[in-house]
C-alpha cells in the first residue's frame, strides 16, 4: 500500500488525540470519585437530609480544588468543561422544547389593541393551527385577509401604532407590513432565546444545550443532571414580567364586598351530584356535603370563603384558602360583579399575593389600575439585580433601575409617601410585596423585593430579573425527565450490553479468520477508541440510543473487514501469492464497502436531520462510526496484514473449522423465488390486515399526552392499577416495564393543558391513586422528586404535546419516505439500471412492512414496551440502511461477474455472484445479531423494543436482500430484454 508510513502517522496522532480527549472524562471521574469519598466521611448515613448534605459536602470538596493542577496539564474545572457529555438516559435530567407564544408578540407588536378585527383574527388563527402546518404568524395573516373588508395591517389601531411608527406609517400596504412583522417576530424569537441562555447559563448545571428548532418559535432546551426539576421549569417558563404598582386601601372595598356578596347569592347554583358513583355510601356522604356546601354558600357565597382579613387601611382586603383562588377569582371577574365597583374603582385589578410556605392562605389585593392596564413603572427599567437579605435575614432581591426608572420610582415612592398608600411588586401576576414608604420619595433607583423566599428562589429571580423578561409566554409542549438513579442503571446496563458485544465479537473474528481476525480485532478497539475520542472532542452527548449506534458500528466495522478477508480468500483460492491475494482482496472489496457504507451513511443523515434528543445522538455516533469504520478496516487492517506478511510472508485467513465453509456452493436461488414471494405476499397481507385491524401502539411522542415510569417496592398487577387510574384520569395505560415491580403508566389526561401547575396535579393523582400499591409514610416530594438512590416513585416521565405530537409523526414520514427515495436515485445513480433501484427499493418497503407488521400483531402480548416512537422511526431507519447495505454488496457482486462472465446467462451469473456472497452475508448477520442481542438482553429496559425492531429487521433484510431484491431485479432486467 502507498503512502503507508503517511498512514501511520497520521493513525498514531489520531488514536492520540482521541486519548487525550478522553483523558479529561477520566479525570473528571476519577475527581469526582474523590469527592463522593470525602462527602460519605463528611456525613453522617442516618442524618434527616442525608443526600442533600452529600451533596453540598461533595460539591464544597470540588469548588476547593476546581481550579488545581491535576496530571500536570489540566485543572477540575477545565476538564469538567471537556469531558465526554452524557445524556439525560444516563445522567438524569430534563429535556423540554418550549414553544414561544406568537401569539403574545402579536399583541405586543400590536399594542394590546382592543381592535375587533385583529383580535377575531387571532381567534381565527387559533382554529387553522389545529388543521395546518404552517406557522403561526402565516394563519394570522391569512385570517386577517379573510375578514379585512377594508381596513388595513397598517391601521393606527393595529401596527401603524406609536411602538412601530419607525418602520409602519399609514400608507403601507398589507404586502409592505408583512415582512416587517415577520421579521420583528422573528427578533422577538431570537431574543427569547437569548433570555433564556442567559438564564440557564447562570443556573449551575453542568453542560447545558439550549438550540433554536428552526423558525418554529421552539426551543430546544438540555439539562443534564438537573435535579429540581419543578425549578427548572419555573426558570424557563416565568415571563418575568415585573410591574410596580399603586394599591387602593381596603376600606375602600368593604362596601363593595358586601354587594358582591348580596349579587352573588342570586347567581351561584351548585349542583348535589359531585362525587362519582363509587359506593351507595360514598355517594350518600358526597350528597350531604354537597347540600351543607349549597346551603352555606348560597347564605354567603363570598363571605363565607374569607378566613382572614388584612391591616384596615392596607392593600389586602382578605385572605382566602389557596384551593379556593379559583373560585374567589371568577366570582369578582362576573360583569355583574365588577358592574358594583364605584367609578373611581372601575378599573381595580385584584391580585394574589405569594404563597408563604408551609401555609395554605393567600392574599387578595387591590391594585389601582388604569384603562389601558399599562403599569406606571415596569421590569424594562431594571439594569441589575442580585440576591440579598432583607432587615431580618431573610433571602430578598435588590434591583437597580436606569436613569428614566430611577425617575419614575421616585414620582411613585414621594405619591405613597404623601397618601400613606403602598406600592405593589408584581411579577407575573402574583404580589410578591406591596411595602410603605415611610421616609419620603426614593432617589436612585435602587429597590428590594421581598416575600417568604427560599435562597433559591431568589438567586433565581435574581438571575430572571438580571436576564430579562422574555418578549411572550413559553409554554413546555415536549418535556422528558430522568431521575439520577434511572441514568445511574442505564449507565450499568448500557456499559454491560457494549462489554458483552465487543468480547463476543472479538472472540467470533478470531475464531473464523485466525491471526488475520486478530489483526481485525485490533483495528475495531481504534475505531472503538477513535469513536469516543471524536465525541468528547466535538462535544456531542452520548445518549443510550448513542452506545446502541456505536454497538452497531461494530457490526458495521466487522461487515468490512468481513467483505475483504472474504474476498482475499476467493483470491487465494485462485492460487495467488500471499502479498497479491491481499493487494487483490482489499482493491476488489472497496466498491462494496464503500457503497454499503454510503447508504447507511445516508440514512444516518436523515435521521440526523429529522431527529430530535437521543435520536439525534444515535444518528451522530453511527455517523461518526461509518467514517472511522472505513479508516481502520480499509487502512489500519491493511497495515497490520502488510505488516505481518513482510515478517513471515504467510497469513492464515481462516481456522481449521471454517477454511472451507460456505465454499462452492451451487444453491439454485432464482429457482426458489416463486416461492419467496408466496411467502413474503403472505407476510404483507397478514401484516397490512393487522396494521388496518390491531393497529399500533402509538407512544406519547405520536399521539400526545404523558408518560410516566413509576417504581414500587414489590411487584404489582398493571390491569389492577390502570383501572384504578382510569377511574380518576380517563383514558390510562398501565403496562410492566422490565421488572413485575415497574409500571409504564401514560395518560391523555389535560392533554392540551400545558404548565407546571396541571403537571403537579396529575402528579398528585397519580400519588393519591396509587396509595395502595406504595410504601407506607412515603410522601407525594419524594414519590416525584426523591433522593439520588431513588428506588420507589416515579423515575421518568415524558411530556408531548398535541401540536408537536403532530410534528413529530411528520417528521418520521418525511424521514422515512425521504431516504427511501434518497436510496432509490443513489443506486441508480451507481448501477445506471432503474431494475437495481426498484429490486433494492421493492425489499427495504418489504422489510418495513414485516416489522411494522409483527409489532402491530404482538405489541399486546410481548414482555417489554413496543410503542411507535422516535427511537422506533430510527430503528426502521436502521433497517433501511442495513437491507440496502446487504443488497448493495449482493449487487455489487452481479454487476462484477456479468463484466467477468458475459457469456454466461444472466441467470447463472445472479446465482453465482449470491453464492459467492453468502459466506459473508451470513458472517456479517452473525456477529450483527449477536452484537444486536447482547443489547436486547443486557442493555436496559428503556431501548429493549428498539433493539427487538432491529433483530426483526436484520434477519428479514438479511432474507429480502437474497429473495426479493435480487429476484425482482432479474425478472423485471428479463422483461425489458
Amino acid at each position: 500500500m502507498q503512502n503507508n508510513g503517511l498512514v501511520k502517522v497520521f493513525a498514531f496522532l489520531f488514536g492520540l488525540a482521541s486519548l487525550y480527549q478522553l483523558s479529561f472524562t477520566f479525570i473528571v471521574n476519577q475527581t469526582e470519585k474523590q469527592a463522593q469519598i470525602y462527602a460519605e466521611a463528611q456525613v453522617d448515613s442516618d442524618s434527616k437530609n442525608y443526600f442533600e448534605s452529600l451533596d453540598e459536602y461533595q460539591q464544597t470538596y470540588l469548588d476547593s480544588i476546581g481550579n488545581n493542577s491535576l496530571y500536570g496539564f489540566t485543572t477540575y474545572n477545565s476538564a469538567k468543561a471537556r469531558e465526554l457529555n452524557k445524556g439525560l438516559d444516563l445522567k438524569g435530567g430534563i429535556n423540554v422544547i418550549l414553544q414561544i407564544s406568537v401569539k403574545d408578540i402579536l399583541k405586543g407588536l400590536a399594542d394590546n389593541t382592543r381592535n375587533p378585527l385583529f383580535n377575531q383574527s387571532i381567534l381565527e388563527a387559533d382554529e387553522l393551527q389545529k388543521s395546518t402546518d404552517e406557522s403561526y404568524v402565516e394563519s394570522f395573516f391569512k385570517a386577517f385577509d379573510n375578514l379585512k373588508g377594508d381596513e388595513v395591517l397598517a391601521s393606527p389601531d393595529i401596527f401603524a401604532n406609536r411602538t412601530l411608527s419607525d418602520e409602519i406609517n399609514f400608507n403601507m400596504t398589507d404586502d409592505e407590513v408583512k415582512p416587517i412583522i415577520s421579521r420583528k417576530i422573528d427578533e422577538s424569537i431570537v431574543s427569547a432565546f437569548e433570555v433564556l441562555r442567559k438564564r440557564i447559563d447562570k443556573f449551575g448545571v453542568t453542560q447545558p444545550n439550549i438550540q433554536r428548532l428552526g423558525n418554529s418559535g421552539r426551543i430546544l432546551v438540555e439539562l443534564p443532571g438537573a435535579r429540581d426539576i419543578d425549578r427548572v421549569k419555573n426558570l424557563l417558563q416565568s415571563t418575568a414580567q415585573l410591574e410596580f404598582w399603586e394599591t387602593e386601601s381596603n376600606d375602600k372595598y368593604f362596601t363593595f364586598l358586601a354587594q358582591a356578596n348580596e349579587t352573588l347569592k342570586g347567581l351561584v347554583e351548585l349542583t348535589v351530584d359531585e362525587a362519582s358513583e363509587k359506593s351507595e355510601i360514598d355517594d350518600l356522604l358526597a350528597d350531604v356535603e354537597a347540600q351543607q356546601d349549597s346551603v352555606s354558600l348560597n347564605q354567603n357565597p363570598l363571605y363565607d370563603l374569607i378566613v382572614g382579613s388584612g391591616f384596615q387601611g392596607g392593600p389586602v382586603l382578605a385572605q382566602f384558602a389557596a384551593k379556593d383562588q379559583q373560585k374567589v377569582t371568577g366570582y369578582l371577574n362576573m360583569p355583574e360583579v365588577r358592574a358594583l365597583l364605584p367609578s373611581e374603582l372601575r378599573y381595580t385589578r385584584f391580585l394574589w399575593g405569594k404563597s408563604e410556605k408551609d401555609s395554605e392562605l393567600l392574599d387578595l389585593y387591590a391594585i389601582r389600575s388604569n384603562r389601558t392596564n399599562q403599569p406606571p413603572l415596569s421590569g424594562s427599567v431594571i439594569v441589575d439585580a442580585a440576591q440579598t437579605y432583607d432587615q431580618v435575614g431573610s433571602p430578598a432581591v435588590s434591583m437597580q433601575m436606569n436613569g428614566k426608572g430611577a425617575r419614575s420610582w421616585e414620582d411613585m415612592t414621594g405619591k405613597a409617601f404623601r397618601e400613606r398608600s403602598n406600592i405593589a411588586i408584581v411579577l407575573d401576576d402574583v404580589v410578591y410585596s406591596a411595602p410603605g414608604v415611610s421616609k419620603g420619595a426614593i432617589s436612585g433607583g435602587r429597590s428590594e423585593i421581598s416575600g417568604q423566599f427560599t435562597l433559591n428562589e431568589a438567586i433565581d429571580l435574581a438571575n430572571v430579573l438580571r436576564a430579562g423578561k422574555l418578549p411572550a409566554s413559553a409554554e413546555i409542549i415536549q418535556s422528558e425527565i430522568v431521575g439520577p438513579s434511572l441514568g445511574a442503571e442505564a449507565i450499568r446496563s448500557g456499559v454491560n450490553s457494549f462489554a458483552i458485544a465487543l468480547l463476543l465479537v472479538l472472540v467470533w473474528m478470531m475464531f473464523y479468520y485466525g491471526r488475520a481476525g486478530l489483526y481485525a480485532d485490533i483495528a475495531l478497539t481504534l475505531n472503538i477508541v477513535l469513536i469516543f475520542g471524536i465525541l468528547a472532542g466535538l462535544g456531542a452527548v452520548l445518549t443510550l440510543p448513542g452506545i446502541a449506534g456505536i454497538v452497531l458500528t461494530i457490526g458495521m466495522s466487522v461487515d468490512a473487514n468481513v467483505l475483504i478477508f472474504e474476498r482475499v480468500r476467493e483470491e487465494l483460492v485462485r492460487e495467488k501469492g500471499q502479498k497479491q491475494a491481499v493487494a487483490d482482496g482489499f482493491q476488489n472489496a472497496l466498491s462494496s464497502i464503500l457503497d454499503a457504507n454510503i447508504t447507511t451513511g445516508l440514512t444516518a443523515l436523515i435521521l440526523f436531520v429529522f431527529g430530535t434528543g437521543p435520536i439525534k445522538g444515535f444518528a451522530t455516533t453511527l455517523l461518526i462510526g461509518i467514517a472511522t469504520s472505513l479508516f481502520t478496516a480499509i487502512f489500519i487492517t491493511r497495515i497490520l496484514v502488510d505488516g505481518h506478511l513482510q515478517r513471515k510472508n504467510s497469513l492464515q485467513f481462516a481456522t481449521g473449522l471454517t477454511k472451507n465453509l460456505f465454499r462452492n456452493l451451487s444453491i439454485v436461488f432464482l429457482g426458489k423465488r416463486t416461492i419467496a414471494y408466496i411467502v413474503s405476499g403472505t407476510l404483507i397481507t397478514v401484516a397490512v390486515f393487522s396494521l388496518f385491524t390491531n393497529g399500533l401502539n402509538e407512544g406519547v411522542d405520536f399521539v400526545g399526552g404523558r408518560s410516566y415510569t413509576v417504581r414500587f417496592d414489590q411487584a404489582v398487577n398493571s390491569s389492577e392499577v390502570q383501572s384504578d387510574l382510569s377511574a380518576v384520569l380517563g383514558s390510562v395505560e398501565a403496562k410492566t416495564y422490565g421488572k413485575e415491580n415497574q409500571l409504564k403508566i401514560t395518560t391523555n389526561y389535560k392533554v392540551d393543558v400545558e404548565g407546571v401547575a396541571v403537571d403537579n396535579e396529575i402528579q398528585g393523582l397519580i400519588f393519591t391513586t396509587l396509595q395502595p400499591y406504595l410504601p407506607a409514610g412515603l410522601s407525594l416530594d419524594n414519590f416525584v422528586s426523591g433522593s439520588e438512590d431513588k428506588q420507589v416513585g416515579i423515575m421518568s416521565s415524558i411530556k408531548v404535546g398535541p401540536t408537536i405530537a403532530d410534528d413529530i409523526k411528520k417528521n418520521s414520514f418525511l424521514a422515512v419516505f425521504g431516504s427511501l427515495i434518497v436510496v432509490f436515485l443513489y443506486i441508480l445513480l451507481r448501477f445506471r439500471k432503474w431494475q437495481y433501484s426498484l429490486g433494492a427499493v421493492a425489499a427495504v418497503f418489504h422489510d418495513v412492512l414485516v416489522v411494522l407488521g409483527i409489532f402491530s400483531l404482538t405489541y399486546t402480548f410481548m414482555p417489554f414496551s413496543m410503542e411507535i416512537n422516535q427511537a422506533f422511526i430510527a430503528a426502521i431507519l436502521t433497517v433501511i440502511g442495513y437491507s440496502l447495505n446487504d443488497t448493495v454488496v449482493v449487487f455489487d457482486r452481479i454487476r462484477e461477474f456479468a463484466r467477468a462472465h458475459s457469456s454466461w446467462p444472466f441467470g447463472r451469473t445472479v446465482n453465482s455472484a449470491l453464492n459467492s456472497t453468502l459466506s459473508r452475508t451470513l458472517n456479517t448477520s452473525l456477529t450483527t445479531l449477536v452484537v444486536l442481542l447482547s443489547i436486547f438482553l443486557f442493555g436496559g429496559e428503556a431501548i429493549r423494543g428498539f433493539m427487538f425492531a432491529l433483530i426483526v429487521g436484520v434477519l428479514v433484510g438479511t432474507y429480502s436482500s437474497m429473495f426479493i431484491a435480487t429476484p425482482i431485479m432479474y425478472d423485471t432486467l428479463n422483461k425489458k430484454k
